[in-house]
């Protein structure tokens, strides 16, 4: 797989989005590591996950970093961490019976970055993400965080997500080559986040597409309401789902699209879109 740029490395054109990884009884564990075996394999190199993540029990409870160990779990066990940026996020907070808030209080955001660490199983994050903008907090305040956690040396890179092209400007400008990317909604079905790869591609960042494939749904709904990507799929004799991330790659070069995957064909599928080349006309059919 070709890469691209995050930061100071480079990680392969397609990641993995861990969010929907569970070790329950439709996710057996020997399935969960046959699907991180094969993301390897197919040149899968950055892997994406937050402190959120997780199911917890029956009541929701204990879904706070359940995602993260997991993941660690799981890389330990194949011995792989060597072959992974492992990218996680704060900034959500689970409650009780398994709902979600938001919580960017400093005070918050430094507990969150080192309970990773800690579940986490290193000595610095690799690639920490502020996870949503909380209206309760000034986004300079957050900003302000972000730097104190930065120069902490706890994290090697800051990212940001679901952040709108002032708020990624602002951080630039505080963090400057600390913050390296910027993880927002973006798929055929979510197209609003155009002006954010705009400023990303100004400003050097990688600009992570999350739920790339989000939309897409069953045959009878891509042919209703993305009949282009159902058309191109059949004439490349491919699915829909690479023709999506082939079309996210194609609209710059610092997109690398994050997808879901609990399955070793799912993520094999994805990762073949990074040699899928759209035509011109193919690429203006896409984006009518």
């Amino acid at each position: 797989m070709h890469t691209r740029t995050l930061g100071d490395m480079q990680v392969g054109a397609i990641g993995l989005g861990l969010m929907t990884f569970d070790q329950s009884g439709s996710q057996p564990r020997q399935q969960l590591l046959d699907t991180v075996t094969a993301a390897l394999d197919a040149g899968v190199t950055l892997f994406d996950t937050a402190d959120a993540y997780g199911s917890g029990d029956e009541t929701g409870a204990g879904a706070q970093g359940e995602n993260e160990r997991l993941i660690a779990s799981i890389l330990d066990e194949l011995g792989v961490r060597d072959r992974v940026l492992l990218a996680t996020k704060g900034g959500h907070v689970r409650t009780e019976g398994g709902g979600w808030d938001l919580d960017s209080s400093a005070d918050q955001l430094r507990r969150a970055v080192d309970a990773s660490l800690e579940r986490l199983g290193v000595e610095q994050l690799a690639l920490w993400q502020h996870h949503r903008p909380d209206p309760k907090v000034p986004y300079d305040e957050v900003i302000g965080t972000l730097k104190e956690i930065a120069d902490s040396g706890k994290v090697a890179r800051v990212g940001l997500s679901n952040a709108n092209p002032e708020q990624i400007r602002a951080a630039h400008a505080a963090l400057g080559t600390s913050l390296v990317s910027v993880q927002n909604q973006f798929s055929p079905a979510f197209r609003s986040s155009r002006p954010e790869i705009d400023v990303c591609e100004e400003l050097g960042l990688a600009f992570l597409p999350w739920s790339p494939l989000g939309g897409l749904g069953d045959a009878k709904e891509l042919a209703e309401k993305h009949p282009a990507f159902a058309e191109v799929a059949t004439a490349r004799g491919v699915s829909p789902q690479q023709v999506a991330l082939a079309w996210e790659l194609a609209q710059s070069r610092v997109v690398i699209p994050i997808p879901g995957a609990k399955r070793p064909q799912s993520i094999t599928d994805s990762a073949a879109a990074a040699d899928l080349e759209l035509g011109a006309e193919e690429l203006a059919r896409l984006d009518g």
